[in-house]
């Protein structure tokens, strides 16, 4: 039911997220343990964005072929036929968290199969690893990893700044990646494989956000922050020799090659007391154009300029479009149209009230438009039109008064890029999803372009929560970073609107009543009001609650079994208790400030709390609580317990670090023993969920390391015996914050991550559980069947396909078995909405929960991806059961 904190967690960075970090790997041989497998489809609990998008990347020869990139949640992969993105660094594994923050893209317009992504988190302690390039030749489908001998921040100030790699367009085969914390400028002259330092260059840049930072987070030197070739001083075959470089130092922002990186200076005349954001070079009119800003952002940023440099000319040219004294902002997304290259638009990116700003030019930066502007102060009129139906969330359940308008036009706009294809479409990165038009040139003549969320696909929030009740209207709570979290009444849907009444930037930590599912209560942050919130009904409406004096931050909350008081431990004073909801807090004793606490599942006067390796308990309602006398215990606060439902007194308990206790306990007393699992290594969340078929306990969930394995198991007989129900493709790197299982849907899961939003998980098995209790076959459907096989994306060595299986018959199935052979021996490496098993050429495809039931004249999809040589032929008959359906 909650999410605690982690002992290592880091700041809470305003659009970044929280970005808790995993305790290091216990040391010691792994625990022999036999595990048995199954196959799960995941999908994300749809929310659409979330966070900060900070770069997207289109490639500059083939149609359609763009990327993504964000601060802490990965990299994606836009899909044309669908409109949609696909996540490309989900195999990131617990060991390489910190691989999740992407810093740049780089897609080879030579040959767009190649991929390069340079990835690392922090450059201070928070990230223990250092960075590396990612390389791919499928679009990301798979990759190899480059590590470096010196950290990347994907999620540092100036992550806007870019593209920090590039690829000569010339010689694919050579690539420069630009460094940070003084480390200079690299090279790779083998597609990436290996690097070194260019040392001829003569500047690792000295601007750091506030030199004074005792963290190292914002004292950290920003370096070289972006990298642009010429592609017109060079031949196919032959290296680029004119590169420019941008440097984090507001005297010296720009370095220029002319023989290939070999010698460099810096061009005479150039302005100085700025940060140089973007350089993007048009080679056809021979203009590099270049986005300043007085800092290094994404947040900050007082002043701003654009300018023109003419390439053969060695000439600047002030071009911004209003006067610096104006600006109240600095510049930063900058593209070219390619397919008209006089036309120029930029972002005055930390224009935060009341909107951000896009400017565009048609005439090379000479004259200059907005996307809106004031017509009678505070009155505006905009050049646009703003559709979010399809995330409905993005209006922040705002009702701003001029000038400010709701949805907004965004904040953080550092990327933004003109499909280098189509005159018509945009896209630009804010702080909270992708926003794009296809009708932009209508900006020119006078009429109103339309800009939407096109986001869909990529998930970035970090969850700090996670609840399913058992019964309700709500399938899923969720405590998130930054956007406050969601009530999901249908995973496959965006929910309609965030938390409200109030809407806190962070909640911490939620909880239902056990016995009145109806009664929720959450916590979490926020810079003015109440940090707590109940609801009676189902989480649809909510309504505040009074603070007790000190509180600073959430903390953790639980709500009794039946909801008639709640026990809160706040950030800044010490735990309390309540009953009612919330009109006053009393103070608890016998427990520390800073536990974590929750509630026992059956007893409404029990509750439980934990701190530094004591266990504590109340049994009158949290006024008291005892420390238990149970030993062994994880020593530090990196620890989630929860009580199971049904059973009083039934506590398990997770966490530890490396070096001390880490592990999976269990008490069957209400806390005053616990008996440690021996076959559970490692354990950093519990959760539980529907018993399986024939089962007298309810299925058990957690991230742990079991058998020397990490990942996301299943359990059907109190942690006897364990199933690992994720793989090697889908580790989602850190998943310790919370998990759960779903009381309503056996094998049904819910899993955080830190970035890549909620993942949830089904399985093929229908419930016979992981001891040997045997799988209900799939019934055998009958009446006629369709089939519609349609190849949606193929790449040299990978294809991605959806099939749709439609009842054309008159009796519903119950259950769906569909079977095919590829006949070109092609694999399968990702299949979603279906299990799914492949021996040779054989595949079958089966239903999942949620899917088992087709009507009449009803249909039902899934897709995959997979991998092919030689040829790609569509297979040529689909056999539902035993027997044979129509190919459409």
């Amino acid at each position: 039911m909650r999410r605690t904190r982690i002992v290592t967690a880091v700041l809470a960075l305003a659009a970044g997220l929280l970005a808790g970090t995993p305790p290091a790997l216990a040391a010691g041989g792994a625990a022999k343990t036999t595990l048995t497998a199954d196959t799960y489809s995941w999908h994300n609990a749809r929310i659409d964005g979330g966070g900060f998008v900070p770069g997207i990347v289109f490639n500059r020869t083939e149609k359609n072929l763009a990327y993504a990139r964000t601060d802490i949640g990965g990299a994606y992969r836009w899909q044309q036929s669908t409109k949609t993105w696909t996540p490309l660094l989900d195999s990131v594994d617990w060991d390489h968290w910190g691989h999740t923050g992407v810093v740049s893209l780089a897609s080879d317009s030579a040959d767009p199969d190649k991929v390069y992504a340079a990835v690392g988190t922090y450059t201070n302690s928070w990230d223990p690893g250092n960075g590396a390039v990612l390389r791919s030749s499928d679009r990301g489908a798979s990759w190899q990893r480059t590590d470096l001998p010196f950290k990347l921040g994907g999620n540092m100030p100036g992550r806007g700044m870019g593209e920090r790699l590039a690829i000569d367009p010339n010689k694919d085969s050579v690539l420069y990646l630009g460094a940070p914390s003084g480390k200079g400028l690299w090279r790779s002259t083998d597609s990436g494989a290996t690097w070194s330092q260019v040392t001829a260059f003569p500047n690792p840049g000295d601007y750091a956000q506030d030199p004074s930072d005792p963290s190292g987070y914002s004292s950290d030197n920003q370096g070289i922050v972006w990298v642009t070739f010429d592609e017109s001083t060079g031949t196919s075959g032959s290296a680029t020799k004119t590169i420019y470089v941008g440097v984090a130092d507001k005297d010296n922002a720009v370095y220029r090659s002319t023989d290939a990186g070999a010698t460099w200076t810096r061009p005479a005349g150039q302005p100085t007391g700025y940060l140089a954001h973007k350089g993007v070079l048009d080679a056809e009119n021979g203009y590099l154009y270049l986005a300043y800003s007085d800092t290094g952002g994404p947040y900050d940023g007082g002043k701003g300029r654009l300018w023109r440099y003419a390439t053969a000319t060695g000439t600047w040219t002030d071009i911004s479009p209003v006067a610096e004294a104006d600006t109240y902002y600095g510049f930063s997304g900058l593209t070219v149209d390619r397919q008209h290259p006089g036309t120029v638009m930029a972002t005055g990116y930390s224009s935060w009230w009341p909107d951000t700003q896009i400017f565009r030019s048609t005439d090379s930066g000479a004259t200059w438009t907005k996307a809106w502007d004031y017509t009678s102060y505070p009155n505006r009129v905009n050049r646009y039109t703003m559709d979010v139906s399809s995330s409905p969330w993005l209006t922040w359940n705002a009702n701003p008064s001029p000038p400010e308008q709701t949805p907004k036009l965004g904040w953080m706009t550092e990327a933004l890029e003109i499909d280098p294809f189509d005159s018509d479409r945009m896209m630009y990165g804010t702080g909270a999803t992708v926003y794009g038009t296809e009708d932009l040139t209508k900006w020119d003549s006078g009429s109103r372009f339309t800009v939407k969320p096109m986001v869909q696909g990529l998930e970035e929030t970090a969850v700090q929560d996670l609840a399913s009740p058992p019964s309700g209207g709500a399938q899923l709570f969720s405590a998130l970073g930054d956007i406050g979290g969601f009530r999901h009444t249908d995973l496959t849907k965006v929910p309609s609107t965030m938390y409200t009444s109030p809407t806190f930037t962070t909640t911490t930590s939620l909880d239902f009543a056990e016995t009145n599912p109806d009664t929720v209560v959450r916590v979490g942050n926020l810079d003015s009001g109440p940090h707590v919130a109940f609801s009676t009904d189902n989480g649809a409406n909510w309504f505040a609650g009074t603070d007790p004096s000190g509180v600073s931050g959430g903390g953790t909350v639980a709500a009794a079994a039946d909801g008639s008081r709640f026990v809160w431990s706040p950030d800044g004073t010490g735990v309390r208790y309540t009953t009612g909801f919330g009109s006053s807090w009393s103070a608890s004793s016998g427990i520390p400030a800073g536990a974590i606490v929750e509630s026992d599942r059956v007893d409404p006067k029990t509750f439980y709390g934990f701190k530094s390796g004591k266990f504590y308990v109340s049994t009158d309602g949290g006024a008291t609580f005892t420390a238990s006398s149970a030993s062994g215990l994880p020593s530090g606060d990196s620890v989630r317990f929860k009580a199971l439902p049904g059973t009083k007194g039934d506590v398990w308990l997770a966490g530890g670090a490396s070096g001390s206790a880490y592990g999976l306990w269990h008490s069957t007393d209400g806390g005053a023993s616990f008996t440690r699992l021996a076959n559970v290594e490692q354990a950093d969340t519990i959760g539980f969920g529907k018993a399986a078929t024939g089962a007298s306990y309810q299925t058990l969930y957690t991230s742990a390391k079991i058998g020397g394995v990490r990942g996301i198991f299943r359990s059907t007989d109190t942690g006897a015996s364990w199933t690992r129900i994720n793989d090697d493709a889908r580790q989602w790197a850190f998943t310790g914050a919370a998990i759960t299982g779903d009381p309503r849907v056996y094998g049904r899961v819910y899993v955080s991550t830190n970035g890549r939003g909620v993942i949830y998980g089904d399985t093929s098995d229908t419930g016979g559980g992981d001891s040997g209790g045997g799988t209900d076959p799939t019934p055998t459907p009958t009446g006629a069947c369709t089939v519609t096989y349609k190849i949606t994306n193929q790449w040299s060595g990978g294809f991605q396909a959806d099939v749709r299986l439609s009842n054309t018959g008159s009796t519903a199935w119950s259950g769906w078995s569909l079977g095919w052979s590829f006949p070109d021996g092609q694999r399968i490496s990702q299949l979603w909405n279906a299990g799914f098993t492949q021996s040779g050429a054989a595949v079958t495809a089966k239903n999942v929960t949620w899917n088992a039931d087709v009507a009449a004249g009803s249909s039902v999809s899934f897709g995959f991806t997979g991998s092919w040589s030689g040829s790609n032929t569509e297979p040529a008959s689909f056999q539902l059961g035993d027997q044979e359906c129509t190919v459409a």
